[in-house]
């Protein structure tokens, strides 16, 4: 298949041709002359004279369109285009020496004629083409016979100006379009070039956001419980309570090697760690080291987990999803809520899969807080981007003195955006899901706990 001419192209080989025929004709020019004036008749000074005046000419002409072909490759400095106008005035004295001197110099001047619309503003290439078409006629009436003259010698020069005008400004068109389409292109590029930075600096806040989210949600909660439970162990061997406190360190050293096991599982993979087992026993796992913790720490809170319905198979990030609001969840009971009692109770319905972690606590009034612009922590506000990221609902429901209760709702069917809903109208099973004596009613939910806004890791 033959390959389109494109308009770079096409201006690069018009260009060479205007280079090439100027060379021609003058090189022409030059053996017409050595023919006419090198016979003798004592011609010898001026024709020395024509071929020092075309060589000048020709080495002028190689000069401005060497740094001109520089330029537009970007191998000189474009400032030097500002002796465009000198160069061109160099050329046209030349030339008009040489037809002057000589009528086969004439013809060198269809060349010359391109040049000036492109290099030149259009009355000035007009004016310069006229007085040029000019000097044609007046050597072709110099240099004939008396009474030779005809009108074609007149005409024929000033059609071929006409014609090299029309191919000039058609030449000019093409260079105008093929730079503006240059632009785009750059543009399109850079844009590009932007839209794949930004995509780069998203990726990278996204995988800062999980890692960040992970870090809290595993070590940073491991730390706290370490924290606590080696302050009460203090307490105890200050009271020289043995037993005390090597149950405490013990869990403490339990905390610990839990803690160092899952770093070296992120560590390595980089990503959230996949459960070993079934996501009821991890949840169980967790109550019972939480439930631990707080023993360890004279809290004496006691965390008891169900499993109510047939709870399916889930993939790992939504496996993931429920350990890691457990873990969150009851760290901040253990740590604000001074609760005696906590339930965390996973259900499987017919659409979907709720978790419920329900405290006896201080509880916290919602509307109080959201005055005082701090119903969102770190780890809640984490907790509720890795469930919004999995189309999952995470809701909280608080009363003074009344405790408060966590719901996290995962849909198994898809949600379409925009029609998520909310509340306890939202959760099939929801009050069912939590013991009747530690639920609160009243509240406006998804607000977030009181716990996570006073110091929550």
């Amino acid at each position: 298949m033959r390959q389109e001419l494109s308009t770079p192209v096409l201006l690069r080989v018009m260009r060479v041709t205007l280079h090439v025929s100027f060379a021609a004709l003058l090189g022409l020019a030059c053996l017409r002359s050595v023919m006419e004036l090198g016979t003798g008749g004592g011609h010898e000074l001026r024709l020395a004279l024509v071929l020092g005046l075309a060589g000048l000419l020709a080495l002028t002409y190689v000069l401005g369109t060497t740094v001109e072909s520089r330029v537009a490759r970007g191998r000189a400095d474009p400032g030097r285009l500002r002796w465009t106008p000198v160069w061109l005035a160099a050329v046209t004295v030349l030339w008009i020496c040489l037809a002057l001197l000589s009528r086969d110099f004439a013809w060198v001047v269809f060349p010359l004629f391109f040049l000036y619309p492109v290099l030149l503003p259009p009355v000035v290439a007009l004016a310069a083409i006229a007085g040029l078409t000019g000097v044609v006629v007046l050597s072709q009436l110099l240099h004939v016979p008396a009474g030779t003259f005809t009108a074609p010698m007149a005409v024929g020069p000033s059609m071929g100006a006409v014609v090299a005008l029309l191919v000039s400004y058609g030449y000019r068109a093409l260079y105008r379009d093929s730079q503006r389409h240059v632009r785009v292109i750059r543009q399109l590029e850079s844009t590009r070039a932007e839209l794949a930075r930004q995509e780069r600096s998203a990726g990278t806040r996204s995988e800062r956001e999980r890692l960040s989210r992970e870090i809290h949600d595993t070590l940073a909660q491991g730390l706290t419980s370490i924290v606590l439970v080696s302050r009460a162990a203090q307490q105890s061997l200050s009271g020289d309570d043995r037993s005390t406190t090597a149950a405490r360190l013990a869990t403490i050293e339990e905390t610990a090697t839990a803690n160092l096991a899952e770093a070296r599982r992120f560590v390595r993979d980089l990503a959230s760690p996949a459960l070993k087992e079934s996501l009821p026993t991890a949840l169980a796992q967790v109550c019972r080291r939480t439930e631990g913790a707080a023993q360890a720490a004279d809290t004496n809170l006691s965390c008891e987990f169900s499993v109510q319905g047939e709870v399916p198979d889930l993939t790992d990030p939504q496996q993931t999803l429920f350990v890691r609001a457990t873990q969150s969840t009851l760290a901040n009971v253990v740590s604000h809520a001074r609760a005696s009692r906590v339930v965390v109770t996973l259900a499987g319905w017919e659409d979907s899969v709720s978790l419920d972690v329900v405290d006896d606590g201080v509880g916290f009034d919602p509307h109080a807080l959201r005055h005082r612009g701090s119903d969102d922590s770190y780890g809640l506000s984490h907790l509720r981007r890795r469930a919004a990221e999995l189309g999952a609902e995470l809701t909280v429901e608080s009363e003074p003195r009344h405790g408060t209760t966590v719901n996290l709702r995962l849909p198994l069917a898809p949600v379409l955006p925009g029609h998520a809903t909310t509340g306890d109208a939202a959760r099939p099973g929801a009050a069912a899901s939590s013991p009747p004596e530690a639920r609160t009613v009243g509240t406006a939910p998804g607000r977030s706990q009181n716990h996570d806004d006073r110091g929550t890791p």
